[in-house]
């Protein structure tokens, strides 16, 4: 018999009121099992999310111009990529719209920071995935003094207007942040230099960034303070052991899925007609 969670996963990782410093990278809000338990109900809870987001693509297919867009937010070694492969990768790939955000190119950089942002939205009925986001541009770009305070501080405004925009037209926004300990990034980065097999992972500069970590928190604290609302809110995920990470963005991706209430949408064409052209084919 499954281990199922004690309270729903949107409400054991709602950010609000939470402390970045308090934050036990180690901990499993709301799911009482083991790693053997997380992975019994993982496999169980994929079918279930694989079966809502056909449900949303074929709506999409049928003119429902809703979405859903997973938000994922983290320093290096977090798991982002991990969410992707083994969360997004047991659903449809034709339903999935993903984006990758590194840093900005140069025409990227001449144009508005949400520029490249908007370009990438999922269309409609897709389910669209973005590892790393707008949100580089109050983190990176403040804790780097890549622009002037005046400019990074004006963004969570333009950020909160952009996420209700994206709400109002149809976009449901599942925000996840994910926070590792500085030990378990050592040692994910660690493997990563002794295995040739993950060297292309490796980026001598993720070594540099633990120095900033302090810095960092400040602004993820700022982060969830600023941007964390009704239509929009943040979901931070204690992400120092992978299998639950997954298991809890499988859920918060069920949880906001079921709630658009989708059904099967209605044959533009008579079934029992096309029936019987078959039959006589």
């Amino acid at each position: 018999m499954s281990v199922h969670w004690k309270i729903p996963a949107s409400r054991a990782l709602r950010a609000d009121g939470l402390r970045v410093a308090d934050i036990d990278t180690s901990a499993k809000p709301g799911f009482p099992g083991q790693k053997k338990d997380g992975e019994q109900l993982l496999s169980e809870r994929s079918k279930v999310l694989a079966g809502l987001q056909e449900k949303l693509y074929a709506n999409g297919r049928s003119g429902d111009n809703r979405s859903v867009l997973l938000v994922l937010q983290g320093m290096d070694t977090a798991g982002k990529g991990g969410i992707v492969r083994h969360v997004i990768g047991s659903v449809d790939p034709q339903g999935v719209d993903h984006a990758a955000f590194g840093v900005p190119t140069e025409e990227e950089k001449r144009h508005h920071f949400l520029w490249r942002i908007r370009k990438e939205l999922p269309r409609s009925g897709q389910l669209g995935v973005f590892d790393r986001s707008h949100y580089e541009d109050v983190l990176v770009a403040r804790v780097h003094e890549l622009v002037p305070e005046t400019v990074w501080q004006q963004r969570y405004t333009e950020i909160d207007d952009f996420e209700k925009e994206l709400t109002e037209s149809g976009t449901t926004l599942v925000k996840v942040a994910m926070f590792v300990s500085l030990d378990e990034q050592k040692k994910r980065l660690r493997e990563r230099l002794e295995r040739p097999d993950k060297h292309w992972k490796f980026n001598p500069g993720d070594i540099d960034e633990r120095a900033y970590w302090p810095a960092y928190q400040q602004a993820y604290q700022d982060l969830l303070d600023r941007t964390s609302t009704g239509h929009a809110p943040w979901y931070v995920l204690p992400a120092d052991a992978k299998w639950y990470s997954r298991l809890a963005v499988t859920e918060l991706l069920i949880e906001a899925l079921e709630k658009l209430e989708l059904t099967w949408p209605p044959a533009n064409f008579d079934p029992a007609a096309e029936l019987r052209r078959l039959d006589t084919a």
